[in-house]
């Protein structure tokens, strides 16, 4: 019941933020929409922890401060290895520590983000990634982006 209202008050809040008009009719319109979308979702069951992850808002920008610097850092490598033809392309298993699927797509998803890296595949706790280089895959395997990860979202 939790993620229904706090569904409902984003969607009022984004609804009221992008309509700009601000008539009864409108406004009874909007609040008629909004009241389907909670209703479909509710009774599909779709709303849960994940779907709406409040629990992540006061570390999520910590952590996506540290990921852009990564990918800052990633950037010039791979730019450099480009210029200089350095790489060494390479396809390594990466376990995941995390414990929900939100965590490890959270990881994946990094991953991918990160320039020189992306996740193929994830099976259990393990993640397929095709890393430009063996330095990058190395410091993939280190796991310093996955427990950060964990700590962020467990």
């Amino acid at each position: 019941m939790r993620h229904t209202i706090s569904l409902s008050l984003l969607l009022a809040i984004f609804w009221l933020l992008n309509s700009g008009h601000y008539t009864w009719l409108i406004l009874s319109l909007g609040l008629l929409s909004i009241a389907i979308v909670v209703w479909v979702t509710h009774v599909m069951d779709v709303v849960d922890h994940e779907s709406l992850p409040w629990h992540l808002t006061a570390r999520i920008p910590g952590y996506n401060l540290w990921l852009l610097k990564e990918v800052m850092v990633a950037s010039l490598d791979v730019a450099i290895r480009i210029w200089t033809g350095a790489i060494s392309p390479i396809v390594v298993d990466v376990k995941a520590s995390q414990k929900t699927d939100m965590g490890k797509v959270i990881y994946a998803n990094s991953i991918t983000l990160t320039p020189g890296t992306v996740s193929i595949n994830i099976q259990d706790d393990i993640i397929t990634v095709h890393a430009l280089t063996r330095v990058g895959a190395r410091n993939l395997a280190e796991g310093e982006m996955d427990r950060r990860v964990s700590r962020l979202a467990g």
